[in-house]
């Protein structure tokens, strides 16, 4: 079987991925060399074979189910046509594993508490509950306590910044939504709601989530658009009793910040003598500076699709760009991303494809450190830079270094939660950063492991632990250890 050969298009190359994976059943000729005559097709088409599972065989024929994965739904259907062109061979369906995983939603409500006799149904539900009903009457904090607001975490959204494709819209925002519940319960095991909002108007979001908020330990916002999402954000902050955290933001802040301290294990430098260009100043690059500001880097320069953010700069600005520009980029330097890089030490992508050329890695200083976390295309591949950067670091799962928010917010809210905190600060976000750092060992370290592994079981509750403990010594904790059985 050949190895599948990736296309490239403007330098870009785009491998085979699960994300588009097929399953093939079919009907070959139970001759010798025909299974390699298949297998051979679909590596010459491109395609990545994950499985080869029998299904049914006689003396004629073998039933065969082939895994394939692809690199978009196009290429998909060219493997599919090429296996159908095939002499001995006759393809019976074609599965796409993706929309099979997602067919009646991804999560479900299961019961806690089993519901067998009367007694049960008597205190789970009437006369019993009332008793709890009216001690959280009288004690709203026991709410905590007594109901699933302990552990629950809404996660809204509007749909209008999804996974890069935009405004889509509430209802297909939902199946990320849904993955993110997914996520949390899997790392972190708290229970999250999807809520996703027909409106794009921040007063009736900023109104509905407070009037939802009393049966949450806190608040997720998810895909909400720059610069809305500020808004949105903080007004929330300001007006509500529990945590509100804007994962686009913070929790790619927190990865971001994680690995960068790692990668300046390896390069010998210090964030207080680093400069740094972040590109793309949305709402993950606007907390991605913050948080550097806040960790000691005293030279960041943002750029967008106008060039270098600057004191008096017009064009294309917004309240978060207009911050952005005042706290950055002391020298107050214009110009481009080529500009901006001459002599950087680090480069934080968070913008669009293609924008990173080698020319401008080989114009950085000594041991560049280039993150390059566009999705599904990064800013420029990881084949081009590697021998010009020291690391390199993406958004996606098939190259080393992958900066995933997944080793964040579970592990954060698990700590919020824990906590019963009232709300998220900067000391949270550098704790958690820190934690995520630590887990790599001194052993492990190297320029193509800086971040660990999204399965690694030891990341979120390090983070949990260090989230509660920054709570807890900055005064927004609620409590400092779990309480036992509710008083009577």
């Amino acid at each position: 079987m050949r190895t599948p050969v990736p296309r490239r298009t403007d330098a870009t190359t785009i491998t085979p991925s699960a994300s588009y994976s097929l399953t093939v059943r079919v009907e070959i000729a139970h001759k010798p060399g025909m299974l390699g005559r298949v297998a051979s097709a679909i590596g010459e088409a491109g395609g990545d074979i994950g499985a080869v599972d029998l299904v049914d065989t006689t003396r004629a024929r073998v039933v065969r189910d082939i895994t394939i994965s692809a690199r978009d739904s196009g290429h998909g259907l060219q493997i599919v046509a090429r296996l159908k062109r095939l002499a001995g061979v006759r393809v019976l369906s074609v599965s796409d594993r993706t929309f099979l995983m997602h067919l009646g939603g991804k999560i479900e409500i299961h019961n806690k508490v089993p519901l067998r006799t009367r007694d049960d149904l008597s205190m789970a539900y009437t006369p019993g509950v009332a008793r709890v009903c009216l001690a959280i009457r009288d004690d709203v904090e026991r709410a905590f306590a007594l109901t699933i607001k302990q552990n629950a975490v809404a996660v809204v959204t509007d749909g209008t910044a999804v996974l890069g494709l935009g405004d889509i819209g509430p209802e297909a925002a939902l199946p990320v939504m849904e993955g993110k519940a997914m996520l949390f319960k899997e790392f972190g095991d708290v229970d999250a709601f999807p809520i996703c909002l027909a409106t794009k108007d921040p007063e009736k979001i900023v109104e509905t989530v407070k009037l939802i908020a009393p049966g949450y330990g806190g608040i997720n916002l998810e895909d909400i658009a720059a610069p809305r999402c500020f808004e949105i954000e903080e007004r929330l902050r300001k007006e509500l009793d529990i945590p509100v955290f804007h994962d686009d933001q913070h929790g790619t802040a927190v990865v971001v910040l994680a690995a960068l301290l790692n990668a300046l294990r390896i390069v010998r430098k210090e964030l207080r003598r680093l400069r740094v260009v972040v590109s793309g100043v949305g709402a993950a690059g606007t907390a991605t500076v913050k948080i550097l500001l806040s960790s000691g880097v005293t030279q960041v320069i943002g750029v967008d699709e106008h060039g270098t953010l600057y004191r008096g700069r017009r064009i294309g600005m917004d309240s978060m760009k207009a911050w952005v520009a005042a706290a950055t980029n002391p020298r107050n330097l214009r110009g481009g991303l080529g500009d901006a890089l001459a002599g950087a030490d680090v480069f934080i992508g968070l913008s669009v494809p293609g924008v990173l050329a080698v020319r401008d890695i080989r114009r950085m200083a000594r041991d560049p450190v280039v993150f390059a976390m566009a999705n599904p295309v990064p800013e420029i591949q990881p084949e081009l830079a590697e021998r010009h950067a020291r690391v390199m670091a993406t958004g996606r799962s098939d190259y080393p270094n992958q900066i995933n928010n997944v080793l964040c917010f579970p592990g954060f809210f698990r700590g919020l939660l824990d906590s019963r905190a009232r709300m998220v600060n900067d000391e949270m976000k550098l704790a958690a950063a820190h934690a995520i750092a630590a887990c790599v060992s001194r052993s492990e370290l190297g320029p193509e492991y800086i971040i660990p592994s999204v399965f690694n079981k030891a990341v979120a509750p390090a983070v949990a632990e260090a989230v509660a403990r920054a709570a807890q010594r900055t005064g927004a904790a609620r409590r400092r250890r779990r309480v036992g059985l509710p008083r009577f």
